[in-house]
């Protein structure tokens, strides 16, 4: 079995693609997806020149993270596999506003307690949230931010990534199609990109 890391933002669109494609992934391959946070409101606060479009994305995404974080610390990281299902079903294809309502009937859904929901609007948990973050991307370089994966290398060092950004969400044998191909081109010593223009939108479902 090989355990797999991803760090994910509940507001990216890209990021639940990659983890309902892991997911997939599971059903067809030895490997077990463990969740971890990141926020790109933190990785973008204070960055200038960014398009307005996004910034203003930004400004309700510290809300979904701040909760998933605090639930981890307080129950463990086994926890958000449940709850970013829960986040981003109704973020991503029930189309909810993102507030307290969202995130009381996600943590309810997650079988975790309402009060987690008072951490989306301070910073108690923002250090472990920072922490978070590094592990994930401090190995991926570059601030690329979700979905960030890691991977057991050979070797025993993690291989660690940015993507897959794909849409939709590859299912079955596909799924464990692309997950080969990634394993073999993101294992291959001094591979650094391949990439193209996106023709599509994200595709959540």
């Amino acid at each position: 079995m090989t355990s797999v890391d991803m760090w994910f933002d509940p507001k990216c669109p890209w990021a639940w693609i990659a983890s309902r494609w892991l997911l997939e992934v599971e059903k067809v391959r030895d490997v077990q997806v463990r969740f971890h946070v990141m926020s790109l409101a933190m990785l973008n606060d204070g960055r200038e020149g960014l398009e307005e479009r996004y910034a203003k994305w930004l400004r309700d995404a510290w809300g979904p993270v701040r909760v998933a974080i605090a639930a981890e610390q307080k129950y463990g990281g086994e926890v958000l596999r449940g709850l970013y299902t829960a986040l981003g079903t109704r973020i991503h294809h029930d189309r909810a506003p993102i507030g307290r309502d969202l995130y009381l009937a996600a943590l309810t859904e997650a079988g975790l307690p309402a009060e987690l929901a008072d951490a989306a609007d301070g910073t108690d948990h923002d250090e472990a949230l920072r922490a978070s973050q590094h592990a994930g991307l401090d190995l991926v370089g570059e601030d690329l931010g979700t979905p960030a994966i890691h991977v057991p290398g050979p070797d025993g060092e993690p291989i660690a990534f940015f993507g897959p950004v794909v849409s939709p969400i590859p299912r079955g044998e596909a799924a464990g199609r692309l997950w080969d191909g990634v394993l073999l081109v993101a294992g291959t010593d001094g591979f650094f990109e391949l990439k193209r223009a996106r023709t599509r939108r994200p595709i959540p479902d």
